[in-house]
């Protein structure tokens, strides 16, 4: 037995409340090593009455076998350990190592423990998470629905855009296509940055407490999140609490005054007076911006966005009640975190507890493009944008680099890195406003995007649409990814729409797509996903090869979906999905 794979870890993944009455208890082994798993598990203060109960293999990664056992108690002050075996061997687990017998007479020297589960300890996600499709709009180039707001000069709309392009897509825009997004199905919306800013993206932000004229007022965006509630959809937007435009009038008095301005620890200056680049060398990207005279900390490598000091008292009641006064006065559904890694942990603790005290509904979703299990704990964020789901399907459909059994690895792996509640809140997303466009890196192969999609939809977590994606709108990397909306019917994909609307349709109806347990299996050419609810299961199953794939499908099988045309029930064509339900 491959004794060096084998982890736990007290209050952790590993062992958390999934409920006010249940804890999960998770086990990591080596892969395929241990024929049998149990959990010897009982109440601290009556430890004679310990039972051994077998865990549930769960998932597998490229390395590793993970099991669960899922308790169910009033009172849970638990002690426990673990009985491996691997048909040959036999071996104890607990907090004191590896033994062959287990010391009970002394028992609470050895087991691992969880000493009480206080609810505020839960990650509580918004109950809604599981049946919510989203949909993220670039704001400035969806639609333009007052033509009256329009103060800077204008790029045709359908020219492609470049780095400082404007086209005039506002608040009312939005409006006035609600209906368009009602009948696609999508139940989410998550708006890039409104407030005030001089860049088309919104990402440098001038006042946190006014929308930008070009988009609109506070009275637009009210009309707006009303209408969208009417319709059953809800609304996030973009905040940017990590940095500010350099016109934020706090750094402008910095920049005016030096160490002697009120502001100056609302940022990280290193030295006085602070270095101002011209506007021309910050916009020029033709060239690296020399940043050696830099003195001052900002996002990136971007002088035009000076970090925040989020640690400042005075600072952090600006933004907090920020925060509280457009959730207060528009009724938002939550927020979309930007850079949310590169900010204290402590501002987030506060920002979650401002968030649910006025909303413990709202939704918390954090910008991380990695592992963020620090974050998704309980008393941060409710989920990030799963970038490492995007990583993996960029790898397994259009680079070629992972195989079927490599994404069943990768995605099972990702899916145990939290608490399972954080899993059911991630935003799960093919692409954004960030990356090139699915569809682009798929070679405008629409086979491999339809399968991207079907397993999107299939994952547990919020399946994301970037805007346009479902007439088959698509583009390089910024800026060319955030093209504008084509609103002439006559150009859109009609069969990659209707396909999209049906994969969403089937999302929302669906419990076991929204709530069932997930199991992750692969073959040399098949890809399977299952979820599983009561007495149905539904099997989605990828055949991302040039070839014509044999399957079985299972007594009771029905075909919901399909990628492409199945030639008959046993033969899957190359490049092809299948999402099936089996009653």
């Amino acid at each position: 037995m491959n004794l060096h794979a084998v982890y736990h870890r007290q209050k952790s993944n590993y062992a958390y409340a999934y409920g006010k009455d249940c804890l999960h208890i998770r086990l990591r082994t080596a892969k395929d090593d241990c024929t049998r798993v149990n959990i010897v598990i009982g109440q601290k203060h009556r430890w004679e009455e310990k039972e051994s109960r077998p865990m549930k293999k769960i998932a597998s990664d490229h390395l590793f076998d993970y099991y669960q056992y899922e308790v169910y108690e009033k009172i849970l002050r638990l002690g426990y350990y673990f009985e491996l075996s691997d048909g040959e061997e036999d071996y104890i687990y607990s907090e004191s190592g590896f033994t062959k017998t287990y010391d009970d007479e002394n028992a609470y020297f050895h087991y691992f423990q969880f000493p009480y589960l206080n609810e505020a300890d839960i990650l509580k996600v918004p109950s809604w998470v599981r049946e919510t499709v989203f949909y993220e709009i670039f704001v400035e180039r969806f639609c333009n629905g007052d033509k009256e707001n329009n103060t800077k000069e204008l790029t045709p709309w359908t020219e492609a855009p470049g780095p400082h392009s404007f086209y005039g897509g506002d608040l009312k825009g939005i409006l006035e296509k609600i209906d368009y997004l009602s009948e696609l199905g999508i139940n989410g919306i998550y708006l890039t940055p409104i407030f005030t800013s001089p860049s088309n993206h919104k990402y440098d932000t001038v006042d946190y407490r006014e929308i930008d004229p070009m988009f609109g007022d506070k009275e637009t965006l009210c009309e707006l999140v009303k209408k969208a509630h009417e319709k059953g959809i809800r609304i996030i937007l973009d905040g940017v609490f990590n940095h500010s435009s350099w016109y934020f009038p706090p750094f402008l008095d910095v920049v005016k005054k030096g160490e002697a301005s009120k502001y100056k620890d609302w940022f990280y200056i290193n030295s006085y007076p602070v270095k101002k680049y011209r506007e021309e060398e910050v916009n020029d990207y033709s060239r690296p911006l020399n940043l050696s005279g830099l003195n001052y900390h900002v996002f990136a490598t971007s002088p035009n966005m000076p970090k925040l000091n989020t640690e400042n008292k005075e600072l952090r009641k600006y933004l907090l009640d920020s925060v509280a006064y457009w959730m207060k006065e528009t009724r938002i559904d939550g927020w979309r975190l930007d850079v949310s890694d590169e900010v204290s942990h402590d501002f987030w603790k506060e920002f979650r507890k401002v968030v649910k005290e006025i909303n413990p509904e709202a939704l918390i979703i954090g910008e991380n493009w990695h592992n963020a299990y620090p974050w998704l704990r309980g008393d941060e964020f409710d989920g990030v944008m799963n970038y490492p789901f995007t990583k993996t399907a960029i790898q397994f459909f259009t680079t070629g680099e992972k195989s079927a059994k490599d994404l069943a690895a990768d995605l099972s792996e990702y899916f145990m890195w939290n608490y399972e509640q954080a899993d059911a809140a991630m935003l799960n997303l093919l692409e954004s406003h960030d990356t090139m466009g699915f569809l682009r890196w798929c070679g405008e192969d629409e086979r491999k995007f339809r399968m991207a999609l079907l397993l999107l939809f299939s994952y547990p977590g919020m399946p994301c649409l970037y805007y346009g994606s479902e007439i088959g709108l698509t583009g390089d990397g910024d800026p060319d990814c955030r093209r504008t909306f084509d609103w002439n019917e006559k150009n859109w994909n009609q069969e990659l729409l209707l396909f999209c609307k049906n994969l969403i349709s089937l999302r929302k109806s669906k419990k076991t797509l929204a709530c069932g347990d997930l199991r992750i299996t692969a073959g040399e050419d098949l890809f399977y996903l299952e979820r599983r609810h009561l007495n149905e299961r539904i099997i989605t199953i990828l055949n991302n090869t040039k070839k014509e794939v044999h399957y079985a499908i299972p007594e009771g099988g029905t075909v919901l979906l399909t990628t492409g045309e199945l030639k008959n029930e046993h033969i899957i064509p190359a490049f092809c999905g299948v999402m099936m339900e089996v009653k």
